[in-house]
C-alpha cells in the first residue's frame, strides 16, 4: 500500500481487525430488518520511511461525512476542553476584534461558541450539513463543505486570511492529504498559527487503544511524519501541548518557516519516540499481539459473567465502540442495550452489532449488574454523572488498556 504523506509504496501491514461496517453508520429498525450492511477492511500499515501509521481501505469523505450524527455538545468534557482552548489561544496569540479564527470540521459550533465570546470573528468549516445546521443556529457563521484548496481560495476572498485556523480531530480523516494542506498554507497569515489536535500516536500504542482505529481514522499522527510533511510545504512544528482527552491527544502547532521560535518541546516528542522504537515495526507487532490479548480477556470475562446469570448493558456508543463491539463479536447475546446522552442516537442500533442504544435514564431504572463503558476516554465525566448507579451496587468493566471492573 502506498503511503499517503510520502508516497512510499512498501508499507508494512502489522494489524487485520476484520471486516467492519462504518463506525457512525447507526440503524433504525427498518434498516436493521431490511438492509445488508455493508463491511470494509480495517487494516493498519506502518511506513517506516516517514513514520506514519495509517489503514489501508479509504472511504470515499462523501459517504462518511454528509450526513454525520456525532455533536460535539452532548460532552461536558468537549466544553471544558473548548474553554480551555480560547482562553488558551487569546494568552498565546494576542487575538483583538479583528483576528479572525477558522476552524476546519467544525462540527456543531460548540469550539467557536468560546471563540467567539472573546469577542474575535470566527469562521466554520463543515461538511455534514445536520451538523452545520446547529452551529449556524447558533449564530456561527458555517461553510458546508470539505476544505480543500478550492474551497481555500473562497473563503480568502470572502474573509481574508486567518491568524488561526484550528483543525480539530480532522487532519487524520483526510485522504488527500496534500492540497488539505496547500489549502491551510494559502489560507494562513504570515505568521499566522494552525492548531492541529489529533489523537497521539504513541498513546494509541502503549495504551492499546486499538478501538481508536475506524475508516474515518485514515491516519494515527506522530511527531516525525507532521514534522517531515509540514516542511515540505516550507512550514515547521513550532510547539505541542499533550491533553488527555480523546485517550491522549497533541496539539501540532504549525506555522510558515522562521516567523516562530521553536520550542524545546519538539525535539523533546520527536527524541522521546525515537528511544521508544516508535520508527521500528516491531512496536507494532507487539501492538497488535496485545490488541487479541485483550480481546481474548474481555470476552472471557463478559461470558464468565453471563454465565453467572450477571445482566450487561454499556454506557456510550462511540465510533470506537463499534470497533470494539465488531472485532470482538459482541451483540445482544451479551450486551441487552447501550446508552448514550445523545438524542441523535438513541432509539437507533449499532452497525453490525445491532444493539439498541437508549437514554441514560435506563440504567437506574433497570440496574444492570454490569456496564461496559465503551466512550472509556470519557470514564471520569461518565462515572460522575453515574454516582446514583454505583451506589446502588451497579459496576462498570472499563475494556482498555487492561479489562477491570470499578465498583462493588
Amino acid at each position: 500500500m502506498q503511503c499517503r504523506f510520502c508516497d512510499n509504496q512498501d508499507t508494512k501491514l502489522f494489524l487485520k481487525l476484520g471486516e467492519m461496517p462504518l463506525a457512525n453508520s447507526f440503524l433504525t429498525l427498518a434498516q436493521v430488518k431490511n438492509i445488508k450492511e455493508k463491511r470494509f477492511p480495517l487494516d493498519i500499515y506502518f511506513c517506516e520511511e516517514c513514520g506514519l501509521v495509517q489503514i489501508g481501505h479509504v472511504i470515499p469523505p462523501e459517504d462518511v461525512f454528509i450526513d454525520y450524527i456525532y455533536f460535539s455538545s452532548t460532552s461536558d468534557t468537549i466544553h471544558r476542553h473548548a474553554a480551555y482552548l480560547a482562553s488558551n489561544f487569546k494568552k498565546r496569540f494576542s487575538f483583538n476584534k479583528n483576528s479572525l479564527v477558522i476552524e476546519i470540521a467544525s462540527n456543531d459550533g460548540c469550539v467557536l461558541e468560546y471563540f467567539k465570546k472573546l469577542g474575535v470573528k470566527v469562521l466554520g468549516i463543515e461538511p455534514a450539513r445536520n451538523v452545520a445546521k446547529v452551529a449556524v443556529e447558533k449564530g456561527i457563521d458555517t461553510y458546508i463543505d470539505f476544505f480543500s484548496d478550492k474551497i481555500s481560495s473562497e473563503i480568502e476572498k470572502n474573509h481574508g486570511k486567518a491568524d488561526v485556523i484550528l483543525a480539530r480531530h480532522v487532519f487524520a480523516h483526510v485522504p488527500e492529504i496534500h492540497g488539505f494542506i496547500i489549502g491551510l498554507k494559502s489560507l494562513l497569515k504570515r505568521d499566522g498559527v494552525i492548531a492541529i489536535e489529533a489523537p497521539y500516536l504513541i498513546d494509541m500504542v502503549e495504551k492499546i487503544e486499538f478501538d481508536t482505529v475506524y475508516h474515518e481514522h485514515l491516519s494515527y499522527l506522530s511527531l516525525r511524519p507532521m514534522a517531515r510533511l509540514f516542511k515540505s510545504y516550507g512550514m515547521e512544528l513550532f510547539e505541542v501541548e499533550h491533553f488527555s482527552i480523546h485517550g491522549g491527544s497533541l496539539i501540532y502547532f504549525i506555522g510558515n518557516e522562521g516567523c516562530h521560535e521553536i520550542n524545546p518541546s519538539v525535539e523533546q516528542y520527536l527524541t522521546n519516540e525515537r528511544k521508544k522504537g516508535f520508527d521500528n515495526i516491531d512496536v507494532y507487532n507487539k501492538f497488535a499481539e496485545k490488541t487479541f490479548l485483550i480481546k481474548t480477556k474481555l470476552m472471557d470475562l463478559l461470558k464468565s459473567l453471563k454465565k453467572e446469570g450477571k445482566t450487561i448493558a454499556a454506557y456510550g456508543a462511540p465510533a470506537k465502540g463499534n470497533t470494539l463491539l465488531n472485532f470482538c463479536g459482541i451483540s445482544t447475546d451479551i450486551i441487552d442495550y447501550i446508552v448514550d446522552k445523545s438524542p441523535y442516537k438513541q432509539n437507533l442500533f449499532t452497525p453490525g452489532m445491532h444493539i439498541p442504544v437508549l437514554n441514560p435514564d435506563r440504567l437506574l431504572k433497570n440496574m444492570p449488574d454490569y456496564t461496559l463503558i465503551l466512550a472509556w476516554n470519557f470514564a471520569d465525566e461518565i462515572l460522575e454523572q453515574q454516582k446514583s448507579y454505583l451506589e446502588k451496587g451497579g459496576k462498570f468493566i472499563i475494556p482498555v488498556p487492561e479489562p477491570h471492573i470499578i465498583g462493588g
